[in-house]
């Protein structure tokens, strides 16, 4: 994969591109990866590093989302286990199975947990990476020799997959450039190009060299995330906003927090929430939680009343307290949900992908996650 290369492609102006991607996280190269495959001409344009914003930003899992089951959307889950199982197979360099710990400290968790689990596992199918099971309070401490022991009852134990988000994009990018297609970063989008009322190209500009093209199109994709307003008032200026951005927080601890192989998941946080602590290069993730944002940013920073909720939950969990000196780093990934008038917060939102055409034709994808970026 060659920037050069790719940008070579842009100067004969009389190219018509099949599909003309904007946008360069997880959803933005899995479409064009998917087009280029098919054979379509394919250009994927984005305005700073692939996977800048929330796509190398994640807690670094694939998962099929138990909070989703929680919630009833089993269609959505079973998607996402299906396609868990297939990364796995896919990307084997990059996407593994990871132990998770439910710590029970109720008579009725571990059943409860244990129950909903079970069902998780038969969703996968043949696609499964392990079979939960219950544990005894001294299984539990062995899994996680630093879980809370204060009426710590046992726990329940289940498999899901983690996974370097940077590097798959990266992969994927690679793959674009294979298959013929041009993936070009800092070529930021300024403007669509219009002809009768419908969107045929867009207009951008070379952050490197300030030059600027305008590029011709059959099809153009709007997959820029919580930033996916900007290019809809560019093809309508009184469009109403679709995106309800947010942004989730991780901390990193070090490994001594953490110092076994085992996650852990908080099943229910005070506002619903799941939380994980989850084993990551030596180091420990902790996240995340979602807070409702006015405007995003791309660069946006952790809130101090975000990094005290994750503080304080995962202390319920751990017999040492993580308190903010013990913060080693903080990340923040941005969320482009969608607006409901029918959802009271960003927690009962679901994940799954919401694509939709304007009158002119632009194509918008918004939502979604990094696992279930390909069927989408």
């Amino acid at each position: 994969m060659n920037r050069e290369v790719s940008i070579q492609q842009l100067e004969d102006t009389t190219v018509l591109w099949d599909v003309i991607v904007i946008g360069g996280g997880a959803t933005g190269l899995g479409a064009a990866v998917e087009a280029a495959s098919r054979g379509y001409r394919t250009v994927l344009l984005e305005q700073h590093d692939f996977a800048k914003g929330t796509s190398s930003r994640s807690t670094k899992l694939v998962h099929g989302g138990v909070r989703y089951l929680r919630q009833g959307d089993v269609s959505l889950v079973i998607d996402a286990l299906r396609e868990r199982g297939l990364l796995m197979r896919n990307a084997p360099h990059l996407v593994r199975d990871r132990a998770f710990v439910v710590p029970s400290y109720e008579w009725w968790e571990g059943p409860f947990y244990g129950v909903g689990l079970k069902v998780y596992d038969a969703l996968a199918g043949r696609l499964g990476v392990g079979k939960s099971q219950l544990l005894s309070r001294d299984q539990t401490l062995k899994r996680i020799p630093t879980v809370e022991r204060k009426e710590l009852r046992g726990g329940v134990i289940y498999y899901d997959g983690q996974f370097d988000d940077s590097r798959l994009a990266i992969n994927l990018a690679q793959t674009l450039a294979d298959l013929g297609g041009a993936p070009i970063n800092y070529l930021r989008v300024t403007g669509l190009v219009k002809s009768a009322g419908m969107v045929r190209g867009v207009r951008a500009v070379d952050a490197e060299k300030g030059r600027d093209y305008q590029l011709r199109g059959r099809v153009v994709i709007n997959a820029t995330g919580v930033f996916a307003d900007h290019l809809l008032k560019m093809d309508e200026p009184s469009a109403p906003n679709i995106i309800r951005p947010s942004q989730g927080v991780h901390l990193v601890l070090d490994k001594a927090f953490l110092p076994g192989d085992s996650a852990i998941m908080v099943p229910h946080t005070d506002d619903g929430r799941v939380l994980f602590a989850v084993p990551w290069h030596d180091k420990v993730i902790l996240g995340t939680m979602d807070t409702p944002l006015d405007e995003p940013s791309l660069e946006p920073r952790p809130l101090d009343g975000e990094v005290e909720f994750i503080l304080k939950h995962a202390g319920r969990y751990m017999d040492r307290d993580p308190k903010r000196s013990d913060v080693l780093s903080a990340f923040v990934g941005r969320r482009p949900l969608e607006k409901s008038a029918g959802y009271p917060g960003t927690a009962a939102i679901s994940g799954d992908h919401h694509l939709f055409v304007s009158r002119s034709g632009l194509a918008t994808i918004t939502r979604g996650n990094w696992t279930t970026y390909r069927n989408r």
